[in-house]
């Protein structure tokens, strides 16, 4: 059951819910709240899944897949926020997707880090405009009210200055958390990126671990005429007992370029405030 603002003249109602890690009810006050404030034709609807714990996770996989189910084929809902990332989302995918009806096709789906898994699986099926994005989490980070702001700005009006700045119209896009896209890379939850600029980011891993991830997504793409391969943010890089000796954008150009991807440069994404939203698929003015 969600739970949430209910306006009775709200407009645009979005289902929140946890793929992977739990959320705390504080937390989700805070969101309401500020969209309350800046977004007030818009009802919040968190579902009680949320706050569900079962060891790492927000509740059994059973639970959290029909958390996600529920929302996403409510004809009354008409975007779903993932809540947070942190490991899980790969858990529920496969049965999820089996379960979605036609009003899970109307929605917009948004979220980053391991949310990615049903991101991606929702692009590989067609359903819905998927969309990469600061989650209700980033709520907790030092200014992160700017996020989820920028997140609604999308969500509810489609501005234009919530995007990533970099994003021309014409092209098509899709964008991940590195790790979580190289884990995804081989599987059925890949989706076919032909004529895409794939934009990714990390966070809190070892370059080492950043450039083995590089080298197993670039030479698995390799045959996938991709369009080419933007990097965004690679933040808390943990100290590894000597130094690694290439910087993130120079493990990433090289392996771009050594498996025939064209380097295209940086992009505005990652696990901070300043994330900034990448919907998938042609950017249409």
């Amino acid at each position: 059951m969600a739970q949430g603002t209910k306006l009775i003249s709200s407009s645009f109602r979005i289902g929140i819910c946890a793929p992977s890690t739990p959320f705390t009810q504080e937390a989700a006050d805070h969101v309401i709240a500020l969209a309350a404030e800046t977004h007030p034709q818009a009802a919040l609807l968190f579902d009680e899944q949320c706050f569900f714990e079962e060891g790492h996770f927000a509740g059994s996989d059973a639970q959290r897949t029909d958390g996600f189910v529920s929302l996403a084929n409510d004809p009354e809902i008409d975007a779903i926020w993932f809540a947070r990332g942190g490991y899980g989302a790969a858990r529920i995918a496969d049965a999820a997707i089996a379960q979605l009806n036609d009003c899970a096709n109307r929605k917009t789906y948004l979220g980053y880090s391991d949310a990615g898994n049903l991101l991606g699986a929702l692009y590989k099926a067609k359903v819905g405009a998927v969309a990469h994005g600061p989650m209700p989490s980033d709520i907790l980070r030092d200014g992160g009210d700017e996020a989820v702001r920028r997140s609604l700005d999308w969500i509810v009006d489609r501005k234009a200055d919530a995007l990533e700045p970099g994003l021309l119209d014409g092209n098509k896009y899709a964008a991940f958390n590195l790790m979580t896209l190289s884990m995804m890379t081989g599987t059925h939850l890949m989706p076919d990126l032909q004529d895409h600029i794939l934009i990714v980011e990390e966070v809190s891993e070892y370059l080492y671990a950043f450039d083995r991830a590089m080298f197993h997504l670039c030479s698995n793409l390799a045959d996938k005429r991709l369009s080419g391969i933007k990097l965004g943010n690679v933040s808390d890089v943990p100290e590894n007992d000597r130094p690694f000796g290439e910087y993130p954008e120079v493990i990433a150009k090289r392996w771009a370029e050594k498996n025939g991807i064209a380097y295209l440069g940086r992009a505005q994404i990652g696990h901070d405030v300043q994330n900034r939203i990448v919907p998938f698929g042609p950017l249409t003015p």
